[in-house]
Order: C-alpha cells, then sequence, then structure tokens
C-alpha cells in the first residue's frame, strides 16, 4: 500500500482518537505509550501488507475520492494485466469496467461516499487489459467514510476458474465429447420446442435413428483410437447434410439420431434417408486406409407414430433394431406391432427370470432309435415352459430371448442338474444305458466354467461322462476359439459325445468337421423334409452321410416323420433317426413307460 496513504490513514485516526480522549496528549508516560502504540500500528499495518501480496488469486486495490489507484497488489496485477506501476494513479472506470457498467460504477462510487450507500459484494465480469472479460466475486470496503478523504478497498476473488469448470460442466451435460453434438437429454429437449412449433403450425416431423454396422468389430480389429475418427469424421459428413432447421445428436457410441422438421410425406422422406445414406458412399479413410462403413436406419413420423420426442426417438429404435435383422445397411420404417412384439418380449423376460423358482420349466425327451431295428437308443432333452399363469411358451420365442437377456446360463445351468438328476433315477429303476444329449449355445460354451459344471454335476449324480452329451450348432463351432477348443477336446478325451446339430445350414460345414472334436452328426429335418422330392436335398444328404460315416461319426436324421422319408434314411444307412414318425418329444412319465417296456421286451 503506497506510504503516504497509509501514514495519512494512520494519522487521521491517531487525530480522532486524540479528540476522544483516548489518549492524553502530554507526560512521559504517555509519550512512550504512544510511541508503542504506533510501533505496534506500524507491525499490523506491514503485517497487513505482506498477507495482501501473499494471496494469489485475491486482488485489492485502493481508490480515493476520485477513483484514482492509491493501491494495487500483485494478485490484482495479474488479474487484470496492469503493472503496478501502471496502475497508480489512474481512473477505476478507465482500468478495469467494462463500458456498459461505466457510468453505474461511477454513480454507485458517488451515492456511497456522499449518501453512505455501500456498494453490495457481487459477482461482476470485469475487464482485462486486453479487452477480454474477468469473473470476480467483489467485496468493497470503504475507509474514513465521513471525511473529506474517504478510501474504498475492492477486494476480488478471481472466479476465473470456477465459470471455467461452471462452462465443462455445462458442456458435459449437453455435449458428446468427442463430436460436440447434443447428447440425448439435450437433443430431446430441442426436439419438444420443435414438436410444439410443428404442432402450431400443423406441419410433420422426421425421426431417424442411425446405428453403425458392426461397429464393435471396428474397436476391437483396429482399436478405439480408429473407431473415434469414424465417428467424428461421420459427424462432418451428416452436418455437411444438414438444413438449418435440423436436429442431430449422438446418443450412444455408434448410434445417432437426427430430426427434420417439415419432412412427413413418402417422397420427402425418401429424399432424407436417400441423404443420409449417401454419406457411406465413399469409404472412411483411417490412417491411411479407406474403410467401408454401412449402417442400419430406423424412421418414425410425427404425428403417426408419437406426439413427444422420447416416443418418436425410442420408435425410431425399435424400427431400427428391426432393421439390423434384415441385414447391414437396411432400413425399416416403425410399425406399431414392432413395438408390441418388444414389449411382449420385455414382460417375458421378466417371467422368465422367475419360471425355475416357480416350478414352470420342464423337460421333455425325445427318443432316437436306430434305423434299422426302432429301438430307443440315446434321448435328446428338451426344455418346456408352461407358465401357471398363461399358455405355454414355444421354445423358439424363449431360448432366443433368455440368450439376448442373459438369462441362458442359469436355464442351461438348470436343464444339465435336472437331465442328470432325471438320468440317474433312470439308473435307479434299471432302464439301460441311454445317453441324454444336451443342447449347449453359444454363451453357454464360450463361458469358461459351463462345461465344468456339466463335468461336476455327471460325477455329483453318480454318472459317467458317457451317460450325458452334448448338442452344438454349426455357428456355435465356428465362433469357438482355442480355449473352446481346449475345453471340448478334454470333454471328448473323457467319453463325452458330442453331436454337431442343425448339419448343412451354417457355413463351411465340411471344413468343421475335420476341426473340432465331434462324434455324431445331425442332418438338419429341411434337407430329410424334402430329400424324396428334392434331388439336390438328396445329394445333399446322401454326401452328409458319406463324410460323416468316412470320419467315424454317428449320423442322426432329424425331422422324420413319414414313411417315405423313414425309407429314404435307411436307404442312406443313417444310423439313428429322431423324429415325429417314431416318436414326439414326451415327458418324463410317458418316456419312462417306453424305456421300461423297451427293457422287458429286450432279448
Amino acid at each position: 500500500m503506497g506510504g503516504r496513504h497509509v501514514k495519512r490513514i494512520r494519522d487521521r485516526w491517531l487525530r480522532w482518537c486524540s479528540t476522544v480522549g483516548a489518549w492524553p496528549a502530554s507526560g512521559k508516560h504517555d509519550r512512550e505509550d504512544l510511541k508503542a502504540i504506533q510501533r505496534l500500528h506500524q507491525d499490523s499495518e506491514q503485517r497487513f501488507r505482506v498477507l495482501l501480496e501473499s494471496l494469489p488469486r485475491v486482488a485489492v486495490q485502493g481508490y480515493d475520492r476520485q477513483r484514482r489507484v492509491i493501491y494495487w497488489n500483485e494478485a490484482s496485477a495479474r488479474l487484470y494485466g496492469y503493472p503496478t506501476e501502471v496502475a497508480m494513479g489512474r481512473l477505476l472506470e478507465d482500468l478495469i469496467i467494462p463500458d456498459p457498467m461505466r457510468q453505474p460504477v461511477v454513480e454507485a462510487h458517488r451515492a456511497w461516499v456522499e449518501q453512505g450507500q455501500a456498494i453490495p459484494a457481487d459477482e461482476l465480469e470485469l475487464r482485462h487489459r486486453s479487452g477480454e472479460p474477468v469473473p470476480v466475486f467483489s467485496h468493497h470496503v470503504m475507509l474514513g467514510e465521513h471525511t473529506d478523504n474517504p478510501l474504498m478497498f475492492c477486494v476480488d476473488i478471481d472466479l476465473s476458474d470456477q465459470k471455467r469448470a461452471h462452462r465443462d460442466l455445462a458442456f458435459a451435460t449437453r455435449f458428446d465429447q468427442l463430436t460436440h453434438l447434443p447428447n440425448r437429454q439435450a437433443f430431446e429437449a430441442d426436439l419438444d420446442e420443435r414438436l410444439d412449433r410443428c404442432r402450431r403450425q400443423g406441419r410433420s416431423l422426421t425421426v431417424l435413428y442411425l446405428d453403425i454396422d458392426r461397429f464393435a468389430e471396428i474397436n476391437d480389429a483396429f482399436g478405439y483410437a480408429q473407431g473415434d475418427q469414424i465417428l467424428i469424421e461421420l459427424t462432418r459428413r451428416l452436418r455437411h447434410r444438414q438444413r438449418s432447421g435440423d436436429l442431430m445428436s449422438r446418443v450412444s457410441g455408434d448410434e445417432f439420431v437426427m430430426a427434420f422438421p417439415g419432412v412427413g410425406d413418402a417422397e420427402a422422406r425418401r429424399t432424407v434417408v436417400e441423404s443420409v445414406r449417401s454419406v457411406f458412399d465413399r469409404p472412411f479413410e483411417v490412417d491411411g486406409i479407406a474403410r467401408a462403413v454401412t449402417a442400419s436406419l430406423g424412421l418414425s413420423v410425427f404425428p403417426d407414430h408419437g406426439r413427444v420426442a422420447r416416443e418418436l426417438i425410442r420408435n425410431a429404435d425399435v424400427a431400427k433394431n428391426r432393421a439390423k435383422l434384415d441385414g447391414q445397411g437396411s432400413l425399416q420404417g416403425f410399425q406399431q406391432h414392432y413395438h408390441d412384439a418388444l414389449v411382449r418380449q420385455h414382460r417375458l423376460a421378466e417371467r422368465l427370470e422367475h419360471a425355475i423358482a416357480n416350478r414352470e420349466l420342464s423337460l421333455h425327451y425325445q427318443p432316437q432309435v436306430s434305423a434299422v431295428s426302432g429301438r430307443i437308443e440315446n434321448l435328446e432333452a428338451l426344455l418346456r415352459w408352461e407358465p401357471t399363469d398363461g399358455e405355454a411358451v414355444s421354445p423358439a420365442e424363449f431360448i432366443p430371448l433368455a440368450e439376448r437377456s442373459g438369462l441362458i446360463e442359469r436355464l442351461g445351468d438348470w436343464v444339465v442338474e435336472e437331465a442328470c438328476r432325471q438320468q440317474a433315477a433312470w439308473r435307479a429303476v434299471g432302464v439301460e444305458a441311454l445317453r441324454i444329449d444336451i443342447n449347449l449355445s453359444g454363451r453357454q460354451v464360450r463361458a469358461p466354467e459351463t462345461l465344468e459344471r456339466l463335468e461336476a454335476c455327471v460325477a455329483r449324480h453318480g454318472l459317467e461322462p458317457q451317460d450325458i452329451g452334448i448338442e452344438l450348432t454349426e455357428n456355435v463351432l465356428i465362433e469357438a476359439n482355442e480355449d473352446v477348443l481346449t475345453r471340448l477336446r478334454r470333454l471328448y478325451r473323457r467319453g463325452v459325445r458330442i453331436a454337431i446339430d442343425d448339419f448343412g445350414t451354417g457355413y463351411s460345414s465340411l471344413s468343421y468337421l475335420k476341426l473340432f472334436p465331434l462324434t455324431t452328426l445331425k442332418i438338419d429335418r429341411s434337407f430329410v423334409r424334402d430329400a424324396p422330392r428334392q434331388p439336390e436335398d438328396r445329394a445333399i444328404m446322401e454326401a452328409a452321410v458319406f463324410i460323416g460315416h468316412r470320419l467315424g461319426l454317428e449320423v442322426v436324421a432329424e425331422g422324420v416323420e413319414t414313411a417315405e422319408q423313414l425309407a429314404l434314411v435307411r436307404e442312406m444307412r443313417c444310423d439313428l433317426v429322431q423324429g415325429y414318425y417314431y416318436h414326439r418329444p414326451l415327458p418324463v412319465a410317458e418316456v419312462q413307460r417306453l424305456l421300461l417296456a423297451q427293457l422287458e421286451h429286450a432279448p
């Protein structure tokens, strides 16, 4: 603080003290007391000066009656850009007050000096020497308020970091960090505003949901950095095709949603879709490599498919999910039965979670019989679900649902336990050694513990490895990694029978036969059904049986329903037959009667 002004304040204070008789003006002891007080005051002043200069983010300035700078600490120099020697003697309003605030500041200072109206502390946006705004919390103190030389001191706290943090937080709550597009919440709010306008104007609006096909594979194969580059480039291309009133958002990792006000009729929608699709016409160049990218699209229209943003986005998403089932680059418009099916699937999944505890699950068994003798050789365990509060649900519906919802492992464990328990029960009543085959899904096989739990369950019920077999589809084997193959080979060596189910419906079937530890090949029912009348299917069946036998595999014909089909599979020398011609899948009691009857008539 300037020495001359500090001395003036000190002297003024001492004069005031003397007028009220605080310190007598004469006497040796009195003079010594006064000098002691003066020394204390000087020490206090020095400590105060050190305190002010040691606060790096607290800017303190002093101003005289005319608002000229009499004190300017180092923090003020850093905050406002004016060195102390430049600021001293200059007017407050010429230094740090923005033009719109200039007159109100002058009037507020005058009102304090002349009328005693203090300036309240407040958040202000003052001005840096460069002209840039400086956010501060400013507190004001007036010394000598009722004297001829009042001094105003401003204590300003720099709020730049807080303001920056608030801006960053506001951005993060509204925008995607990677693409700088509005996020889902911001998009919904903006879309609801557009919909209000469309209602008033009687206009339509189209929402388009975009999901990049197989984007997870791009990330897995080439890394997230390359995936991010594709997202950024896609955003740039889509922005280039936006009209001024259109909206766009990145709603999740590889999903974007767009809204097109005024687009309602079929021709306008077609134009919009083709414009969006055209961004994928050119490959995306990442690290010098061109990569072809496609996207599945779902479409919903206001007001036909929803009247609020959330509903339109959801229905476009439902349509997009339907489009993905049709293959890469497909488009689907929303249809109500898509949503109805989705709601049904969700409710079924909730009920399926409780099916085990409610004892709604059971196993039926379909016999596999000798093509020559008709004797039951093995059984395939088939899961059935009969809810207590409704009709039975087809496995074709609830098994894929269990796969998608993550319930398949729990169901699979129940099937293994129940099949082993039943096998042990049949052994106890003297039924001869028939094998029970259990179907395992790809998700189950990929889980490291599934096959270990299977072995443990077989041992716990006192069974041998050959008493329980497993059936896998071609696609499960195709997707199997080396860890899965190692576990399957261990089961094979222990004597567990391993069948490839629905043979001929997957990909690269023949090449995979020699790579996997298989014991049984099951020819898909579609070939058996059409072989008597279709030479192509007959040829495929003959080749499959021939190859299976040459590889030492047991061959089972599935779906045999007629005498004509049975005659054909016998002619081809299939080993076993499974189908309605002999037996449908049967509950435990009926299967047990068949097995006991067969046991009684055994030679």
